[in-house]
């Protein structure tokens, strides 16, 4: 059979989600959930592989703008990537990869990226490990912090209204400065963040959003749940898990999981899309306990090389020269030099050979050149450029991204 690869109409768009549901259990979207994921997910940045009219593959793009060092860029969200089944190894997902990057590529957005369910899937299509993310689950018998340190601010409860209203002044001056950070409109934080059906709270209950004031301005939010799990010989086996902390200063993000790890009659606290380097390992008495596990985390994929370079800061502008391979956007091919944060095309001699993901990997500060060297996916072709390019691309914080999209 032939199968026909293209974007899909709004009247389309619910088949085209089959594919991705199906591996959730899933079967089609509901009228009133459709309207509200087109409000955030347009149809036309819906990719389908129909065979006899019928979807068998999809993926779609959530049109956002992701925090590089020093500014934002244009980038597609990729999300539910799926193909059936019954038609796996048939080469439908890289026409699939195909269509879409050609699509990015013509709508001028510099970046692609994801969270990958299965992470031997992408790199082949040109994406790099960016960034990491930590889950932890503290005792609450370990949950001291390491200082005797004086409250600042106070915390409240908060309703939905509120929320949505203050939790975005925080939200938005913490994306400005954090590499990994994606855009969330009001439907965003609408729609997605605070939308909280029953389906979606794994045995846990309501959202609970709490907002920390200080001098009567928002500094920062948590939002969680409990899940209350019965008891044994009297004690409490519940746990609260807390989906988004985000401080707009360190003082804030140390209120916030005071809190957290303060909240009564929960045996633990957990959390997940952590960065890396939280401040909980030496904010806590017993860094230890929390078991911090590490997983990969967010997946980028320059689209445009020239763009994606020249749109971050650099810690200096010393010249590096990049021949780069990209072998499904050959428009990236070539060499470029990057000198003063402006990136060209260069006929000069390169310091540096790798692929195109080794920049995804490398650009929001996730990874650095000298440890992708280590792992022999950097060619070093002038001895110091490893050294220089490290130092240009620089950053004083790990990149993180807390959701999942």
């Amino acid at each position: 059979m032939t199968i026909e690869i293209r974007a899909c109409s709004p009247e389309e768009h619910a088949d085209a989600l089959r594919p991705i549901r199906h591996y959730f259990g899933g079967s089609t979207l509901p009228e009133d959930a459709l309207a509200r994921w087109q409000r955030l997910q347009p149809p036309e940045r819906m990719h389908a592989a129909y065979e006899e009219g019928a979807a068998v593959g999809g993926a779609g793009v959530f049109p956002l703008r992701l925090t590089v060092p020093g500014g934002q860029l244009d980038t597609a969200g990729v999300t539910v990537v799926a193909v059936l089944p019954s038609h796996r190894r048939r080469g439908v997902l890289t026409q699939l990869m195909r269509a879409q990057l050609d699509d990015v590529h013509e709508r001028g957005e510099p970046l692609a990226a994801l969270w990958a369910s299965d992470e031997r899937i992408y790199g082949r299509f040109g994406y790099g490990l960016a960034s990491l993310c930590g889950s932890v689950d503290v005792p609450r018998e370990h949950a001291e912090l390491a200082r005797a340190v004086d409250p600042e601010g106070s915390i409240r409860i908060v309703s939905l209204e509120e929320a949505l209203e203050t939790f975005p002044l925080v939200y938005d001056r913490v994306a400005a400065e954090t590499p990994g950070f994606l855009s969330r409109s009001r439907e965003w934080w609408e729609l997605r963040r605070l939308h909280d059906v029953p389906e979606r709270r794994e045995g846990g209950g309501e959202h609970v959003r709490a907002l920390l004031e200080v001098d009567g301005e928002p500094q920062g939010y948590v939002l969680y749940r409990i899940h209350p799990e019965g008891f044994a010989d009297g004690v409490t086996l519940a746990y609260a898990t807390v989906i988004e902390a985000v401080g707009a200063t360190d003082a804030a993000t140390r209120e916030l999981w005071r809190f957290a790890l303060g909240i009564d009659w929960v045996a633990s606290v957990r959390a997940a899309l952590l960065p890396v380097d939280h401040p909980l390992f030496l904010l806590l008495a017993e860094p230890r306990r929390m078991r911090f596990r590490v997983g990969d985390a967010l997946w980028i994929r320059p689209v445009d090389v020239g763009a994606a370079l020249a749109g971050r800061s650099y810690s200096g502008d010393e010249a590096v020269v990049f021949e780069i391979t990209d072998a499904f956007c050959p428009w990236n091919a070539g060499t470029w030099k990057l000198e003063g944060g402006v990136a060209e095309r260069a006929r000069d001699e390169p310091d540096l050979r790798c692929d195109v993901s080794c920049l995804g990997s490398a650009l929001i500060g996730g990874f650095s050149f000298s440890r992708l060297a280590r792992a022999g996916l950097v060619e070093e072709a002038r001895p110091g450029a490893i050294a220089r390019a490290d130092a240009l691309f620089r950053t004083d914080r790990a990149p993180w991204c807390p959701e999942v999209f």
